[in-house]
């Protein structure tokens, strides 16, 4: 089948999918607690995909050149039975990877069989050390303990474990040097610019630390690293003693150009910009019993009118309504 190219000629390659819109944390820049309270309505469990849904799906993109799954939410690890999940998307003969992003506190008890199903990698997000300024961030007051001792049983059972971090000025970018100094020898560390994801994180550019500035203050003599493959996000530096840091700059240095990835939502909405304000609904044809023909059909037509560069257009866009972080994960 030949290669599913977007407006921009940028191929299909990545798929993010959310299981779930919930989570066990209340993050200021996802799910601040101020909007998403205990009474705030979460979507209830008839609106999400199935397994045998979402299976069905993958299988389309994958169709249509899709090669990396990742599982996001909200938090991915509060959706119920996820290894049958992996499982199902590992069983996929044309995946080459099945991923996971995840806030780490159910990591401990459920890392084994999450690497029993199929998976290989997981993201953890964890934006600072002290305790403080992570429960201050989290807007739970959870101990970062938890998320370290997820992170150390991920590692047990086999999982690939990078670290992501989020940067904002007077924040937590006092935890920068501390971060990188605890995990270098570790895990992979990325840190990356706040950016304007959703409507209520209380984004402005004051609060973005560039990249440069991050790696400045980490201290230490860094070379740029070749990307691994085309349209990785993350630009890699190595110390002198080979100790690898990668810097998303979303908000500096746009990487529009070389996006591969769609988004689908909980619900089935496929998703092409981690900033859209509006997606196409899979859902509703695949329960209408749409075949996986009809279905490539649709997502053809949307890939290929794709048009998609936020990032590179910010400072010129028009305000508008973005989907929520918590719906198609970051």
């Amino acid at each position: 089948m030949p290669l599913l190219l977007d407006a921009l000629s940028r191929p299909l390659r990545d798929l993010r999918i959310s299981v779930t819109d919930r989570c066990n944390l209340r993050c200021t820049y996802c799910m601040p607690a101020e909007v998403f309270g205990p009474d705030y309505a979460f979507l209830p469990r008839a609106e999400l995909l199935t397994f045998e849904e979402i299976e069905t799906l993958a299988r389309v993109f994958v169709r249509a050149g899709v090669r990396k799954l990742r599982l996001t939410g909200g938090e991915p690890l509060l959706r119920r039975d996820l290894p049958e999940l992996i499982a199902r998307l590992a069983g996929i003969p044309e995946v080459e990877d099945v991923a996971l992003t995840t806030n780490g506190l159910l990591l401990a008890r459920l890392a084994p069989a999450l690497r029993a199903a199929g998976l290989r990698r997981v993201t953890v997000s964890l934006d600072a050390l002290d305790s403080v300024v992570f429960g201050r961030m989290n807007g739970l007051n959870v101990l970062v303990e938890r998320v370290l001792e997820g992170i150390e049983a991920a590692a047990q059972a086999g999982l690939g474990v990078k670290i992501n971090t989020v940067v904002q000025r007077g924040v937590n970018d006092d935890q920068l040097r501390a971060l990188w100094e605890y995990f270098r020898d570790r895990h992979v560390l990325r840190f990356i610019e706040f950016m304007d994801v959703g409507n209520h994180n209380g984004w402005s550019t004051e609060h973005v630390v560039p990249s440069g500035e991050v790696l400045a203050r980490l201290g230490g003599d860094f070379t740029a690293a070749d990307p691994n493959y085309r349209g990785e996000v993350a630009s890699r530096y190595v110390d002198g003693q080979g100790r690898e840091v990668g810097l998303i700059s979303s908000v500096t240095a746009p990487f529009c150009g070389d996006c591969s990835r769609a988004r689908l939502s909980a619900q089935g909405v496929l998703y092409t910009c981690l900033f859209a304000s509006g997606g196409t609904d899979l859902r509703a044809p695949l329960r209408e019993g749409a075949g996986e023909d009809q279905l490539y059909a649709l997502l053809e037509e949307v890939w290929r009118g794709r048009t998609d560069r936020y990032s590179e257009e910010r400072t010129e866009a028009t305000p508008r309504t973005k989907v929520e972080m918590s719906h198609i994960g970051g």
